[in-house]
Parts: C-alpha cells; structure tokens; sequence
C-alpha cells in the first residue's frame, strides 16, 4: 500500500504526535475495504501511540480517527489517498494533540461556536480544491468537538451522490442539508456560521494604518509583488479572497524553470509560507469593491472591499487575476454545479459510466477531454472555431481515443434541463446551420480565462477585455497604481511570466515611493 519512502517519511510525522489515538474501521468485503483496512495496519505501525478498533458505522468502509478517552475524532468514507493523503497525514497529527497552523484568534472563535454541527464532505480523490475544504473542517472538528465531520469519497459511494444530484465536489452538507460547495477555508465556513462574523471583521480592518504598498490578489503576480516589497523593507499588505488564486486549480505543473514538477496547491502554500516569512499582512477572504483615488504625493489610494471596510495606501499593486470564462449561452448558469463544470480533474469523476461534453478546443479543453475519456462513457468535443487549436500531440492522442466524438464549427446554443439536472446540450453547425442536440450529463467549460477587473471600470483604463493596460513597468493609467498578471495586458498568461511581472510591478511601486516621499525642503534645493 505505501512504499518505503512514504512509510519512512509518514513514521517521522507520526513521532510528532503527543496523545494516542484510535483508527476505528467500519469494514465490509468490498476490495476497497480490504485496501483501507491494509492501510490502517501500515499505518497503526509506524508508531505505538496509534492502536486499531473495529466500529460498525452504516458508511462502509470507512474509519473514524479518535482521541483516546475523548470526543475529538474526524472521519473518512473511502480510502484517503491521492490528493486527500494530506488531509489524512494532518488529521492523525492534529487529533494526536500536535498544535495546528491557525490564528490563535480564529481558533477561539471556533470553540466558542454554541451549537451542535455535524459536516458531510463529498469530495474526490483527484480534486486539487476538495483537500482546502476537508482540512478546515477536519481542524474545527479538533477545536471543538460538538463539530463533527467526515470526507466521504464521491466515486465510491455514488448511490449518495446520485441520490442528493452533487454534482461537483467539494460539496458540503450541514445536519443533513446543503451548505455550501467548493474550496473553503475555516473563515469562509465561520462567516456562514456566524453571520456577525464578517461585520466584526470589516470593522477591525477600519483600524489597518495605510501601506506603503497594498496588493490586491494572491496568485503568483501578488505573491511576487509581495516578497519584493517586503524585502525593501515597506510596510506591505496583500488582500484576496483566497491566497493561490487559479493556481489553486491547477493539476500539475511542469514547466517552472528549476522545478521539474509541483502541483498548483503545493506551489500556492510554499508561496504562501514565503510571504508570511517576510511579515506581509495578509489579508483574506475579501473581496474588492472599488479603488478610490490616486495616490498623489502625500497622499492614499484606497481599496474599497465589499465588507465595508476600505484599505488605504501610498501605492497598489492590482494583481486580481482572472476567472473561467463561460458561453452564457441558456441554461449555462441555471446549472452550473447541476452539470455544469468548469475542472475536469475535480469534477470529472462523478460523471463515470456517463456521457458528457467538453467546450473548447485548445490545449485546456483536449486535455480534458482525454483525461474524461478514460472515466465516462462518451466525450463530445465542441469547438467553435473550424479547426481545433491544441497542440499537435495533444491532438493526435485525443483522435486515437475511441469513445470521442470531435466537432467542429459548433456554436453551442443551449445547456438544456430541468434547473437541477443538466440533460442535454443544444449546438448549431456554424457552416450548414443545422441544429443539433446531445444528451449527457455533463459539460466542462473550457474557453480561456476572463480578469477579474469589474470592479476597476471608469477607475482605470482597461481594453475591450477588460484587461488592466500597463506599460513595461507595469504602471497604469493611475500614478502610483501598478499592475500584475493575468488580469493586464501582459503577453502570455503564465505563471512564471506573473511572477516576474509581479517583481517588476513591486520594484516600480518602490521607485515611486523614493521619487514621491522626498521631503519638501530637499526637493527646494
């Protein structure tokens, strides 16, 4: 089950735990249970805080990690590999007592929660978001132990799946109804569990003194942007909504020069380590309203957000990046997370042994297709343009697959359904005009990225895209504002392009304040 590296590396974790703990199976004589319950012995193992018991859960097989003589445990429906081996490796040190990596201040507004909470998180082993969501239920669960939780793998129990119509993961169920869905940290869960939660929020950031520079976005541009500043040695802030941004939902990642391979959550937390290394504030879960001004000499822009509050700042770095871009066409938003989905790697394996589509014909759209050709029954390709525009190799491998039908010239003109499931799709042949419709269950999106600069029209100058127009120096058309990223008009939107524009735009924000700080009487000589 594990090899030998991972049970050398997994026994050094475990000699960090500080109370015993309990694996607690509930088995049947299904394979998957004979693989959890071979899994459960490895790892009871490793170490001799860890002991096994037999439970008899009505969820099989699954398995409840407990605190010896306590109510502190977290639970998982399936066996967590994969992208969920974190989750697992984290609740087994943080049930067995080893301090968690959470604001001391958020951790007490999650044992104080009065009430009784009992999370369901259907999630799949192949969704780089469904881990961000399960860790933070799995700590609350820890912090207090009127909460409980368990992960619960959607494509080993689809009867569930089917039955409740989830069709996306992470999906989170509260005592027995919907929640909420996709990637969700534990201030994003207090915020809805807490209504006054985000007031009080907004309210303390009216209290933030201005920064030198202020970053709006946490995916690599601001990320960069951010060591930059910091090592100048300015008082820098960054806030996101989410620290990552698209890099959060990216699979792999294989093109970041001296750095064979990594996966887009692994690069956001060491992104994320190393600002907080450098002592940025920052500042999640916001999302940006407006920016007010510009900063002349002496003067504060200010970046309004949607709580309420407003950060102010000699210079802004606008790093907001970009959001996947939808057809609009009816139906597309009816039902969205009802059949429609936009990341093939998190949502394609609820789609198995069924018939889906896939829009677009670049290189993000054919590797979907050939990654859901080997999980459904049938993929239909539909790209707009008269021929597809992946690479050749990508190309080559999608036409050898059997169960794929590609059409081009395809105007898709409607997502069909009843508003909770998807059943069809309508599309017209752009060269004979005739109609046609498919029936499946599913459509991944995928036609390119939009920015994320709505909030910026009539602030800033923008193109008909809505892409932030900078100069090489990444100034816009406001002084003392800068810009990074996927959301400006910098050729190619790449990561490692983002980061080195991010550097760029925090050293010109720097050169700025040198140029706009001096004082008066020097400036007179």
């Amino acid at each position: 089950m594990l090899d030998a590296p991972l049970k050398t590396q997994l026994s050094a974790y475990l000699e960090k735990l500080q109370q015993p703990i309990e694996l607690i199976a509930s088995l049947d004589d299904s394979d998957t249970a004979r693989e959890l319950d071979e899994l459960l012995g490895e790892i009871a193992a490793l170490s001799p805080k860890i002991s096994r018991k037999n439970g008899d859960s009505a969820r099989k097989p699954s398995f409840e990690i407990r605190r010896a003589g306590s109510d502190v445990a977290v639970a998982f429906a399936g066996v967590p590999l994969g992208h969920e081996f974190t989750s697992l490796v984290l609740a087994l040190l943080h049930v067995g007592g080893h301090p968690m990596k959470i604001d001391e201040a958020l951790a007490n507004h999650v044992r104080a929660l009065d009430g009784d909470f009992q999370f369901e998180t259907y999630m799949s082993l192949h969704c780089q978001s469904c881990p961000d969501t399960v860790q933070a239920l799995n700590m609350m669960s820890v912090l207090n132990p009127r909460i409980r939780h368990i992960a619960i793998d959607g494509a080993l129990f689809q009867a569930e799946v089917e039955a409740k119509q989830i069709m996306s993961v992470p999906t989170v169920y509260l005592n027995g109804a919907e929640f909420d869905g996709g990637r969700m940290s534990v201030e994003q869960i207090l915020a809805k569990l807490d209504t006054g939660a985000a007031a009080r929020a907004a309210e303390a950031l009216k209290e933030r003194e201005p920064y030198e520079v202020l970053i709006v976005g946490g995916g690599p541009a601001g990320a960069a942007a951010a060591v930059y500043a910091a090592r100048k040695g300015i008082r820098t802030g960054l806030v996101a909504e989410r620290f990552g941004g698209q890099v959060q939902d990216t699979m792999s990642i294989e093109n970041m020069p001296s750095i064979e391979y990594t996966e887009g959550p692994k690069l956001a937390a060491a992104m994320e380590a190393q600002v907080r290394g450098y002592g940025v504030d920052i500042i999640t879960n916001q999302r940006a309203k407006a920016l007010h001004g510009a900063p002349q000499a002496g003067g504060f822009a200010g970046v309004e957000l949607e709580s309420g509050a407003t950060l102010q700042a000699k210079t802004v770095i606008l790093a907001p990046g970009a959001r996947w871009r939808t057809t609009g066409v009816p139906g597309e938003n009816e039902h969205r997370n009802k059949g429609v989905a936009f990341c093939p790697h998190c949502d394609g394996p609820l789609f198995k042994g069924k018939k889906v589509a896939v829009i677009g014909g670049g290189n993000s759209g054919v590797e979907a297709a050939i990654d859901l050709a080997g999980i459904v029954e049938h993929v239909t390709v539909l790209e707009f343009d008269s021929k597809l525009r992946a690479d050749d190799v990508l190309q080559r491998k999608l036409r050898s697959l059997p169960n794929v039908d590609v059409h081009v010239n395809a105007q898709t003109t409607e997502m069909a359904g009843d508003g909770n499931k998807l059943s069809a799709l309508h599309y017209t042949d752009r060269e004979s005009g005739q109609a046609h419709a498919v029936d499946l269950a599913g459509v991944f999106v995928q036609i390119g990225l939009m920015p994320n600069t709505e909030w910026l029209k009539g602030a800033i100058e923008l193109t008909p895209r809505g892409e932030i127009v900078i100069d090489a120096r990444g100034q816009t058309s406001l002084p003392g504002v800068f810009a990074a990223g996927d959301a400006t008009t910098q050729a190619y939107k790449q990561i490692v392009i983002s980061m080195g524009a991010g550097s760029t735009a925090a050293l010109s924000a720097f050169d700025h304040l040198i140029r706009h700080s001096a004082p008066a009487e020097a400036k007179a000589a």
